[in-house]
């Protein structure tokens, strides 16, 4: 769900972590594969599945030879995406080898889950997203045109788009704009989607940063 799931959607992404998000009551499962890749948490929370279940990021560190120093981060809620159950049913699998796959968020789910409060991860939605639109705009499914209509964060390629399918309306402002050509306008109108959506981040991790800082003093005074 990270920065991996960017590399195989094409949009690549340098990263040292594994982001995966996970069902968080199958945690015999769960602690039999962390105990295979000599993963320890770091950091807080500590391994709880009520605190996955609340929606903080549980950090492991490993030391498996062959995974050595690699960070693991298990997420079981995020924000502005729907349950496991959701994600699952419209992954997207990718054959890494021809013994080995890939179970990775679609990509609707992955632009949803990355729009956060982190600058980095905005850069990495527009390219998510374009890269996508250039790869398939030749083969313009309803479905596809729906995705990028929602979702393209490039001005040009949004007024490409709407052009070039004679898009003569939608309740996105910045797609309004584009179906007017006025590309100051849809700039602008990306700008606010941005802001909203951090702001948004900002106030969903209040209080579980707040939490965090409750059980690192506990943890401090033990």
């Amino acid at each position: 769900m990270g920065g991996q799931a960017c590399v195989l959607y094409g949009a690549a992404e340098f990263s040292r972590d594994i982001d995966l998000v996970i069902v968080a009551k199958h945690s015999l499962e769960l602690e039999n594969t962390l105990a295979e890749l000599q993963a320890k948490p770091i950091a807080v929370p500590p391994f709880s599945i009520d605190y996955l279940e609340r929606g903080h990021a549980v950090h492991f560190r490993c030391s498996h030879p062959e995974a050595l120093g690699m960070r693991v981060v298990l997420m079981s809620k995020l924000r502005g995406v729907e349950d496991f159950e959701k994600l699952w049913e419209r992954r997207t699998t990718f054959q890494i080898t021809e013994n080995t796959a890939c179970d990775v968020l679609s990509l609707p789910d992955l632009v949803k889950a990355k729009k956060t409060q982190r600058d980095k991860d905005w850069p990495m939605i527009r390219r998510l997203v374009d890269v996508n639109y250039f790869q398939f705009r030749n083969d313009a499914t309803p479905t596809r045109v729906a995705f990028w209509l929602e979702e393209l964060r490039s001005a040009d390629a949004l007024i490409e788009l709407v052009t070039t399918l004679s898009i003569t309306n939608h309740p996105r402002e910045a797609v309004f704009s584009a179906i007017h050509g006025d590309k100051a306008s849809v700039e602008s109108a990306l700008k606010l989607e941005e802001e909203r959506e951090r702001a948004a981040d900002r106030e969903y991790w209040r209080p579980l940063k707040a939490e965090l800082e409750q059980t690192r003093k506990r943890a401090h005074r033990v």
